[in-house]
Protein backbone atom coordinates (compact mmCIF):
# COMPACT_ATOMS: atom_id res chain seq x y z
CA UNK A 1 0.00 0.00 0.00
CA UNK A 2 1.52 3.28 -1.14
CA UNK A 3 1.07 6.21 1.25
CA UNK A 4 2.06 9.82 0.65
CA UNK A 5 2.98 12.59 3.01
CA UNK A 6 0.96 15.80 3.28
CA UNK A 7 3.09 18.65 1.92
CA UNK A 8 1.80 21.10 4.52
CA UNK A 9 1.09 19.17 7.71
CA UNK A 10 3.37 16.15 7.25
CA UNK A 11 0.54 13.70 8.03
CA UNK A 12 0.09 10.40 6.13
CA UNK A 13 -2.30 10.26 3.18
CA UNK A 14 -3.73 6.81 2.50
CA UNK A 15 -4.94 5.59 -0.92
CA UNK A 16 -8.23 7.09 -2.03
CA UNK A 17 -7.88 10.06 0.31
CA UNK A 18 -6.50 13.58 -0.06
CA UNK A 19 -6.15 16.15 -2.78
CA UNK A 20 -3.53 16.71 -5.46
CA UNK A 21 -2.52 20.25 -6.36
CA UNK A 22 -0.31 20.94 -9.37
CA UNK A 23 1.29 24.37 -9.57
CA UNK A 24 2.02 26.25 -12.82
CA UNK A 25 5.65 25.12 -12.79
CA UNK A 26 4.46 21.45 -12.69
CA UNK A 27 5.39 20.95 -9.04
CA UNK A 28 3.03 18.51 -7.31
CA UNK A 29 1.66 19.08 -3.79
CA UNK A 30 -0.41 16.50 -1.93
CA UNK A 31 -2.82 17.46 0.84
CA UNK A 32 -4.66 15.31 3.34
CA UNK A 33 -7.75 17.57 3.28
CA UNK A 34 -9.06 20.98 2.25
CA UNK A 35 -7.90 22.52 5.53
CA UNK A 36 -4.21 21.91 4.91
CA UNK A 37 -4.59 22.90 1.23
CA UNK A 38 -6.24 26.17 2.22
CA UNK A 39 -3.54 27.02 4.75
CA UNK A 40 -0.83 26.17 2.19
CA UNK A 41 -2.42 28.45 -0.41
CA UNK A 42 -2.61 31.23 2.21
CA UNK A 43 1.15 30.78 2.58
CA UNK A 44 0.89 29.98 6.28
CA UNK A 45 3.98 28.64 8.03
CA UNK A 46 3.35 25.03 9.18
CA UNK A 47 5.88 25.49 12.01
CA UNK A 48 3.50 28.02 13.58
CA UNK A 49 0.37 25.88 13.39
CA UNK A 50 0.10 23.65 16.47
CA UNK A 51 -1.39 20.49 14.90
CA UNK A 52 1.20 20.02 12.14
CA UNK A 53 4.02 17.48 12.39
CA UNK A 54 6.65 20.19 11.89
CA UNK A 55 5.31 22.18 14.88
CA UNK A 56 5.16 19.10 17.10
CA UNK A 57 8.69 18.10 16.14
CA UNK A 58 10.04 21.62 16.75
CA UNK A 59 8.37 21.90 20.16
CA UNK A 60 9.23 18.30 21.21
CA UNK A 61 5.63 17.16 21.59
CA UNK A 62 4.39 13.58 21.82
CA UNK A 63 7.70 11.80 22.25
CA UNK A 64 6.41 8.51 23.74
CA UNK A 65 9.45 7.16 25.58
CA UNK A 66 11.31 9.56 27.78
CA UNK A 67 14.78 9.95 26.46
CA UNK A 68 17.34 9.48 29.20
CA UNK A 69 19.46 12.52 29.93
CA UNK A 70 22.65 12.37 27.93
CA UNK A 71 25.68 11.91 30.08
CA UNK A 72 28.38 14.45 29.57
CA UNK A 73 31.87 13.09 29.40
CA UNK A 74 34.18 14.36 32.05
CA UNK A 75 37.67 15.12 30.90
CA UNK A 76 40.25 13.03 32.67
CA UNK A 77 43.23 15.05 33.74
CA UNK A 78 46.53 13.32 33.15
CA UNK A 79 49.97 14.67 33.84
CA UNK A 80 52.70 14.25 31.30
CA UNK A 81 56.33 15.19 31.35
CA UNK A 82 57.38 18.36 29.54
CA UNK A 83 60.40 18.33 27.24
CA UNK A 84 63.47 18.87 29.39
CA UNK A 85 61.74 18.01 32.69
CA UNK A 86 60.49 14.63 33.86
CA UNK A 87 57.24 14.16 35.76
CA UNK A 88 59.12 13.56 39.03
CA UNK A 89 60.95 16.88 38.71
CA UNK A 90 57.70 18.71 37.96
CA UNK A 91 55.96 17.14 40.99
CA UNK A 92 58.94 18.00 43.18
CA UNK A 93 58.87 21.64 42.10
CA UNK A 94 55.12 21.82 42.60
CA UNK A 95 55.47 20.49 46.15
CA UNK A 96 58.31 22.95 46.93
CA UNK A 97 57.63 25.64 49.54
CA UNK A 98 57.41 29.28 48.39
CA UNK A 99 60.54 30.30 50.36
CA UNK A 100 62.58 27.46 48.89
CA UNK A 101 61.27 28.27 45.41
CA UNK A 102 62.19 31.95 45.71
CA UNK A 103 65.66 31.01 47.04
CA UNK A 104 66.21 28.60 44.12
CA UNK A 105 65.03 31.29 41.70
CA UNK A 106 67.40 33.88 43.20
CA UNK A 107 70.26 31.36 42.95
CA UNK A 108 69.45 30.64 39.30
CA UNK A 109 69.29 34.38 38.50
CA UNK A 110 72.62 34.94 40.23
CA UNK A 111 74.27 32.13 38.26
CA UNK A 112 72.86 33.46 34.99
CA UNK A 113 74.17 36.97 35.75
CA UNK A 114 77.63 35.60 36.60
CA UNK A 115 77.71 33.59 33.39
CA UNK A 116 76.65 36.63 31.37
CA UNK A 117 79.31 38.81 33.05
CA UNK A 118 81.99 36.18 32.34
CA UNK A 119 81.03 35.97 28.67
CA UNK A 120 81.01 39.78 28.41
CA UNK A 121 84.50 39.95 30.00
CA UNK A 122 85.78 37.29 27.58
CA UNK A 123 84.34 39.24 24.67
CA UNK A 124 85.97 42.46 25.90
CA UNK A 125 89.41 40.83 26.26
CA UNK A 126 89.04 39.30 22.79
CA UNK A 127 88.24 42.73 21.39
CA UNK A 128 91.29 44.26 23.14
CA UNK A 129 93.58 41.56 21.70
CA UNK A 130 92.22 42.18 18.21
CA UNK A 131 92.82 45.94 18.60
CA UNK A 132 96.41 45.37 19.80
CA UNK A 133 97.15 43.08 16.88
CA UNK A 134 95.71 45.59 14.43
CA UNK A 135 97.89 48.43 15.75
CA UNK A 136 101.07 46.25 15.69
CA UNK A 137 101.16 45.10 12.13
CA UNK A 138 99.06 47.28 9.89
CA UNK A 139 97.86 45.52 6.80
CA UNK A 140 99.19 47.40 3.83
CA UNK A 141 98.25 46.74 0.24
CA UNK A 142 100.79 45.76 -2.46
CA UNK A 143 101.03 49.27 -3.88
CA UNK A 144 101.47 50.78 -0.39
CA UNK A 145 104.31 48.37 0.38
CA UNK A 146 106.10 49.49 -2.79
CA UNK A 147 105.87 53.10 -1.65
CA UNK A 148 103.02 54.40 -3.79
CA UNK A 149 101.45 57.69 -2.86
CA UNK A 150 98.18 57.48 -0.99
CA UNK A 151 95.09 59.06 -2.51
CA UNK A 152 94.34 62.53 -1.25
CA UNK A 153 91.22 62.76 0.91
CA UNK A 154 88.25 64.25 -0.91
CA UNK A 155 86.86 67.36 0.73
CA UNK A 156 83.57 68.79 -0.33
CA UNK A 157 82.39 72.26 0.52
Amino acid sequence: MRTYEDTFSGARIYPGKGKLYVRGDSKIFRFQNGKSESLFLQRKNPRRIAWTVLYRRQHKKGISEEVAKKRTRRTVKSQRAIVGATLDVIKERRAMRPEARSAARAQAIKEAKEKKAASAAAKKSEKAKAAANASKGRIVGKQGAKGAQSKPAIHSR
